[in-house]
């Protein structure tokens, strides 16, 4: 037999707790989607070290307590095969990303718990994996010069290894365009079916898509930079459209690899055509471009030309190459807390 008060104390906590409390706020629902710079290529060895050297332990102090990382539980997080509560390691395997940073400022600033729903693979362009489906194929021409190409190949492969690989035929081209975007769409829709599944203390909540984040953009620097702008805009429509959500704010993590130097190039083009976003007419007080250059880590970015020499100072500082922002823990953290701070401000108006 329980004892009264024993059993009020339970009832309040029932009452109370995020699965059952029937006026309770919706989960806010991100989406953080991209290629390899937002799968997150900070090194968590790196983490560890700048978290606890005197020169920069400062930076990270929020993510620790009691001299280890926090695991939120107030923020979760599902990357492909990964869930759980907000902390490090959600980047490729040992690293970590601006969802570290991004989620942070969303968890203290919202009562309601956050749920971050991560789509990112290395080397996916928006020209033809990510494509979105209002953008329709390339030109016939276009793509038989592309099947023309792949099979050469697939022949050249086949003579060197002495085997008999089937040639691809058109479908096989034509079924990549968009697949990622077709992918990154089945997991957002799964992972929110399954909220409750997936993260027990979301059992019985409301989800409530708030925001969606872009970071991506090296691969269509090879020959697509033109398109960019084009798809970008469509990119945003179509997903807009086939979450329902039709003025989810939307903040794009624009290229920043030049660091303190001026972009050039195709990296230019892809740079203008991002922050143009902004002032689409529909897109405006909804869209927001952060600029990621500015937040260059410059003591990753002065010693990455000798990081061989320099090896052992180097491991201090960064972590990768400069396409993947020199796996500076510095930079990244910037960055996250920049596309959180982007984020509020939309959400605000």
């Amino acid at each position: 037999m329980i004892h009264r008060p024993a059993l009020f104390a339970a009832l309040l906590f029932v009452a109370a707790s995020p699965a059952f409390a029937a006026d309770a706020k919706p989960v806010k629902v991100f989406l953080l989607a991209g290629q390899s710079n937002m799968e997150g290529k900070v090194q968590n060895a790196l983490l560890d070290h700048q978290a606890k050297d005197p020169k920069s332990s400062k930076l990270f102090a929020k993510y620790r307590k009691d001299g280890q990382w926090v695991v939120r539980d107030d923020v979760f997080i599902k990357f492909l095969n990964r869930k759980g509560g907000l902390t490090i390691g959600y980047g490729s395997p040992n690293r970590t990303g601006v969802e570290l940073a991004f989620g942070t400022t969303m968890g203290d600033r919202f009562e309601e718990p956050v749920l971050l729903i991560k789509t990112a693979w290395g080397g996916h362009s928006l020209f033809k994996l990510f494509r979105p489906p209002s953008a329709g194929m390339p030109s016939d021409a276009a793509l038989q010069d592309e099947l023309k190409k792949a099979r050469q190949r697939v022949t050249n492969r086949n003579k060197k290894r002495k085997r008999k690989a089937k040639l691809p035929a058109m479908d096989d081209i034509k079924s990549a365009y968009g697949s990622s975007y077709r992918t990154m769409l089945k997991e957002v829709r799964e992972t929110m079916a399954n909220a409750g599944t997936l993260f027990p203390a979301l059992k019985g909540r409301k989800l409530q898509l708030a925001g969606f984040v872009w970071f991506q953009g090296w691969n269509d620097q090879y020959g697509a930079q033109n398109d960019y702008a084009k798809n970008m805009k469509l990119f945003i429509k179509d997903v807009r459209k086939d979450l329902r959500a039709p003025k989810l704010p939307f903040v794009i993590g624009v290229m920043g690899q030049n660091g303190s130097k001026p972009a050039k190039g195709a990296m230019l083009v892809i740079q203008k055509a991002q922050l143009a976003m902004e002032q689409v007419p529909e897109f405006q007080g909804n869209v927001k471009a952060v600029r990621t250059d500015v937040l260059v880590d410059k003591a990753a970015e002065t010693l990455y030309p000798e990081w061989r020499k320099r090896f052992e100072e180097w491991k201090l500082v960064g972590s990768d190459r400069p396409y993947h922002y020199l796996g500076s823990a510095i930079w990244h953290n910037r960055i996250g807390e920049a596309m959180g701070t982007a984020m509020l401000g939309l959400m605000a108006k």
